[in-house]
């Protein structure tokens, strides 16, 4: 079974809509476009270009396809990023699309739960998934993410599409780290249910 992993920008309420500009995603009157740039610099493209290297696949919904398709092209040889990203192999999620022109991407049809459990089932290496807010939502509900990498910065947004919006689940911190301008780098890995207890001297937990 091939793993798939989840890899975005988050702030520190939850926020994952539109971490790289203006008008990356404006939808419900968001004005905080852009607000992950200030704190990006050589060491996390760096981070991210690591990352990126071990993906085999790349699985992505329809506004963050049309976005990277526009942008990755145009990097120059030897981007650490735009040189992966560029050749991998692409699996597109989309009601709207009929086509799909950028380089190793396919267009994936009919039910995307169904579709993305037999790109696991396949034979093959990590599927990594960038951005993509709204097909995430669906992955999440069927229960089909194995990690969850994720870049959170150190600002409040107050509103915006958020990554986690229903469902419980019980997670393990697999890895963490910090950046120089304050972006908490971690990995959870899917560990079943939430647990519970009670907290207090009467009960040893305290």
């Amino acid at each position: 079974m091939r793993k798939l992993m989840v890899t975005t920008f988050m702030s520190l309420d939850g926020v994952v809509q539109a971490p790289g500009g203006a008008d990356e995603d404006r939808e419900g009157g968001f004005e905080h476009g852009g607000w992950a740039v200030p704190h990006m610099n050589e060491e996390l493209i760096q981070r991210m270009a690591a990352l990126t290297a071990r993906a085999d696949a790349l699985l992505l919904g329809r506004r963050t396809y049309e976005g990277f398709a526009a942008t990755w092209p145009l990097a120059g040889p030897g981007d650490p990023i735009g040189e992966t990203m560029n050749g991998l192999r692409k699996y597109v999620a989309s009601r709207t699309l009929d086509t799909v022109t950028w380089q190793n991407s396919t267009l994936l049809t009919g039910d995307v739960a169904e579709a993305v459990g037999e790109l696991k089932r396949d034979e093959g290496g990590e599927i990594q998934v960038h951005g993509s807010g709204e097909l995430i939502q669906t992955l999440i509900e069927h229960d089909l993410v194995d990690e969850f990498h994720l870049l959170v910065f150190p600002v409040l947004l107050g509103s915006g599409k958020r990554l986690f919006r229903t469902g419980t689940a019980g997670f393990k911190l697999l890895d963490s780290t910090t950046s120089s301008t304050g972006v908490v780098l971690s990995t959870y890995a899917r560990s079943g249910k939430v647990g519970y207890g009670e907290l207090g001297p009467e009960t040893g937990n305290w």
